[in-house]
């Protein structure tokens, strides 16, 4: 999953970015709303983090610019500003969520955990299947024909995006977009050495395979060739 944090304060963005890193997201970091409102506008990002006191565009602008332009991205507001009237003037320009500082990090994680799975549709399961492969999204516990695999977060969050896309090829760009918080670059061999790191453990002892090489293309996870 890829966040976009809004927040000009250097120390709670950093605090943000690696939290949010070591639970497996993807994190791309502005530090100013006009920034914020660009990559939000031309980026592919699964929900947004912004503060409301923000230099050249303040966090009500960037929201309602991103509504203007029909964006359905998920929005949790971060602010200091816990007035009643600063909540519901978020909530009318389109933002889904409102968090006061100071707050606890793993309230912020569970208010985006709970947003992601509400955008996805109230009925989505927390749970992953495909083959003999499961998932928990909760206690992000894999699990293959009764055997425990441990995964890095990163790991599973590439696993994850691969489930989520099953039967589907999905190019390294796409991969990098969404799992990884920079682009892609045609030099670097980092999406095929995490691949190759995630088949040891997905696949290495079992007769099917679920991961598989679309040459030129990408890849794709499915139960059978």
């Amino acid at each position: 999953m890829r966040v976009l944090l809004i927040e000009d304060d250097s120390k709670i963005a950093s605090f943000i970015v690696k939290g949010l890193k070591a639970e497996g997201f993807a994190v791309d970091h502005a530090p100013d709303g006009e920034m914020g409102l660009h990559l939000a506008l031309t980026e592919p990002y699964d929900l947004a983090v912004i503060d409301i006191m923000l230099p050249q565009k303040d966090g009500f602008e960037v929201i309602a610019a991103i509504r203007r332009e029909k964006i359905d991205l998920p929005v949790i507001i971060l602010s200091a500003r816990g007035a009643t009237q600063d909540k519901v003037k978020g909530l009318q320009l389109g933002s889904d969520d409102y968090v006061t500082k100071p707050f606890a990090f793993s309230e912020l994680l569970a208010r985006i955990q709970a947003l992601l799975r509400r955008s996805s549709g109230a009925s989505e399961p927390t749970k992953l299947e495909v083959g003999d492969l499961s998932m928990n999204l909760i206690t992000r516990e894999v699990v293959r024909r009764g055997r425990k695999i441990d995964l890095q977060p990163l790991e599973f969050s590439l696993l994850e995006y691969l489930v989520r896309n099953g039967g589907r090829v999905v190019s390294k760009t796409m991969i990098m977009e969404h799992v990884w918080d920079y682009h892609f670059d045609p030099q670097t061999n980092v999406v095929e050495s995490r691949i190759y790191h995630l088949r040891e453990k997905i696949d290495k002892g079992f007769d099917a395979k679920l991961i598989h090489t679309v040459r030129g293309v990408g890849y794709v996870l499915k139960t059978a060739e």
